[in-house]
């Protein structure tokens, strides 16, 4: 049994633009619609599992008096009848009936466990189940639909009720956090949002009475040519106007100007009222506008306006701080509104990076004898010659890294980085060089000022290499770099910037990937899934095998492009470490240690007659939390050059060193 959670959906900006932007398709002179949503706190809770018919049952305490268990069996002309007949489970049955005419699927028993989400209340409750039966028939049928799919389909199933949602309803598949949707005809395109500074949004169902079905009908007549004066208006309200509207939107989130952001709301109320509501009766909301200029409320809040359809529906405001948030919530539920908070948080910048540096480099032996791998010499493009980890640590400089933290394998080994990035070179040898290198030389000494280490006393495997760091993260993300690994950036952006950048867009364990040839795979770790935007840059991983063989990788492995040709796409050697992962490499060495005392057999601390401790690796630890919580993958615009055996690395200095420099590339070129 699958547990799932689907949130409701908040329009901060941008209603109406999504049937408006569809209109692009009879006019090319309308404006692509823009909104910006975000999934709220509240939701509904459900587990999942297989069935011979598709069921739908509640144990959830909130609609215990609404509810009654249903249940239908999977035939086409069944659950479209039930579709359209307006009852409870109508929304349900219209994406189970698209569900089995498109994929052949089989029933689903879905049991929700709690609905915290409001219904009829301008948050999409309808939408959000409609979600939760596609993205349940997603993940048992194992259809590798990704997260827009997952919300086309549930768009779909609704347009088989009785129903006219938007585009933007569905928005709820993406979780809770802010996304921009654009919407051009039948393209709908969805952007993560960054969020500079804590946003404390509080919105309320104003219990008041909202005709949804004649405010979309007036507003759609003016559509999709406009034939007068006050037409011509809408357009520019629901168009240029909101663009401009929704790009200030998105610029105060990232640079942190909150009471711009609560200005903007009240800006954007006042726009909407002078050019939309006149085309419309039942847009004129008394109660709406008598909540958001009633001056008590006004000493909470940055700004507010109206939400979905408008009219008399729901409200949402900008708190100034958490304690206003709070004291707004509880203001509004003692007037008898319905009221909840919404806290959209920062991400955590990625200020910290590891790299584990502790392995002996036996296939480089005897070289290993005198000097450990990551300080073999590298001639550069510039003319430099530099050892492997100051390659490293360069980029991570280059990508805003604080604090670097190296895994040795001995406390021994420390000395040897301290003389190069900590002891000064002589006033002799310093006479001996130029004054570009004498500059050089300070800026190898400020790297040393970053370093931290730790140590790797016993040779468990990576993961527990990495786990030696855990103190190091403090609990915030960080990113992690492989040290017998080159990369080399083909934009105008380090490959560990451009990992930060997309984990501050997700904030989620990030993986980057990279393409390889099939006879390759059994040498690297492999990731499925599915693509989730258009340019193939950013994976939902499904699956993350170590070290398939080819046949393995071939049926289960390959990723469909554009194209319908498979790819595979191995690790790049650059992660993102969420906190969860630590706590799973916690979890995984204490199991391991407690399987080698239960086989302690001999009582003299050999398991069954063998000293060696199981290996704690990085690949498994990972694996357990992408089932938990999800992991992406991003195909980072770079080259990798590996440096683990001879032939790689008779390679890599013969390609990294004659390679030209990657100035001149824009931002999206590619090496596919």
């Amino acid at each position: 049994m699958k547990k799932l959670f689907v949130p409701g959906r908040l329009c901060l900006f941008g209603e109406h633009t999504d049937w408006a932007g569809h209109y692009r398709t009879m006019n090319a002179d309308i404006v692509p619609g823009a909104a910006i949503v975000t999934g709220i706190e509240q939701g509904i809770y459900a587990e999942v599992e297989k069935s011979s018919i598709f069921e739908m049952q509640s144990v959830a305490p909130e609609i215990e008096s609404q509810w009654q268990d249903f249940a239908c069996r999977m035939d086409e002309t069944e659950l479209k009848r039930i579709a359209k007949s307006g009852s409870f489970f109508s929304y349900c049955a219209g994406v189970a009936s698209y569900m089995l005419e498109w994929y052949k699927v089989g029933g689903v028993r879905i049991k929700l466990t709690s609905m915290t989400l409001p219904m009829k209340s301008g948050l999409s409750s309808s939408a959000a189940i409609c979600v939760l039966v596609a993205r349940a028939f997603n993940l048992l049928y194992k259809l590798n639909l990704n997260t827009l799919g997952e919300m086309n389909i549930a768009y779909l199933g609704e347009l088989r009720t009785s129903s006219r949602c938007g585009r933007l309803d569905q928005a709820c598949a993406f979780g809770v956090k802010p996304n921009l949707m654009t919407f051009d005809g039948d393209e709908v395109e969805v952007q993560s949002l960054v969020v500079k500074r804590p946003l404390y949004w509080v919105f309320a169902d104003l219990c008041a009475e909202k005709d949804t079905i004649r405010i979309l009908s007036d507003l759609n007549k003016a559509y999709p040519f406009a034939q007068n004066e006050a037409e011509q208006r809408e357009h520019d309200a629901l168009g240029i106007k909101n663009r401009e509207i929704v790009d200030r939107a998105i610029r105060y989130m990232a640079d942190g100007e909150v009471e711009k952001l609560g200005r903007l709301m009240t800006e954007a109320e006042q726009m909407f009222d002078e050019m939309v509501v006149p085309m419309s009766e039942a847009l004129h909301a008394p109660k709406l506008h008598s909540v958001l200029s009633d001056p008590q409320i006004q000493q909470m809040v940055y700004g507010g306006k109206g939400v979905g359809s408008h009219g008399d529906g729901s409200v949402q405001f900008l708190a100034r701080s958490q304690k206003d948030q709070l004291q707004l919530c509880d203001y509004l539920n003692s007037q008898g509104m319905r009221a909840y908070t919404l806290t959209l948080n920062p991400v955590h910048t990625v200020r910290r990076a590891i790299i584990p540096v502790a392995g002996f480099g036996t296939r480089l032996y005897p070289a290993t004898r005198g000097i450990k791998k990551d300080f073999f010499p590298i001639p550069c493009p510039d003319g430099m010659v530099r050892p492997v980890i100051l390659i490293l640590l360069e980029e991570l400089i280059q990508s805003g890294i604080e604090e670097i933290c190296l895994v040795l394998g001995s406390e021994e080994e420390r000395q040897m980085y301290a003389d190069f990035f900590e002891r000064p070179l002589t006033d002799e040898h310093m006479r001996k060089l130029n004054t570009e290198s004498q500059e050089y030389e300070n800026r190898i000494l400020n790297i040393g000022k970053r370093l931290r280490y730790v140590y790797q006393k016993e040779k468990r495997g990576f993961g527990h290499a990495v786990y030696q760091a855990a103190q190091f993260a403090h609990g915030e993300p960080v990113l992690l770099m492989l040290g017998d690994t080159l990369y080399r950036s083909t934009s105008n952006k380090p490959c560990a910037l451009q990992l930060i950048e997309q984990y501050e867009r997700y904030n989620q364990l990030l993986v980057g990937l990279y393409p390889v040839e099939l006879n390759s795979v059994s040498h690297f770790g492999i990731m499925a899934g599915v693509w989730e935007d258009k340019d193939e840059r950013m994976l939902t991983v499904t699956v993350l095998n170590e070290k398939p063989s080819s046949s393995y990788a071939e049926e289960f492995l390959g990723v469909r492009n554009q194209k319908g040709v498979k790819e595979y796409c191995s690790v790049f050697g650059q992660y993102i470490l969420t906190p969860e992962v630590f706590e799973q490499l916690r979890e995984d060495i204490a199991a391991a240690d407690a399987e080698d005392v239960s086989t302690d057999i001999n009582g003299d601390g050999r398991a069954n007659g063998s000293s060696k401790k199981k290996e704690i690796e990085l690949t498994s630890a990972l694996e357990a939390v992408r089932r938990r919580s999800g992991m992406m993958g991003v195909r980072l615009y770079g080259e990798r050059f590996d440096m683990g055996n001879p032939a790689a690395m008779v390679q890599t200095i013969a390609e990294y060193s004659h390679l030209e420099p990657s100035a001149g590339h824009g931002e999206e070129s590619d090496l596919r």
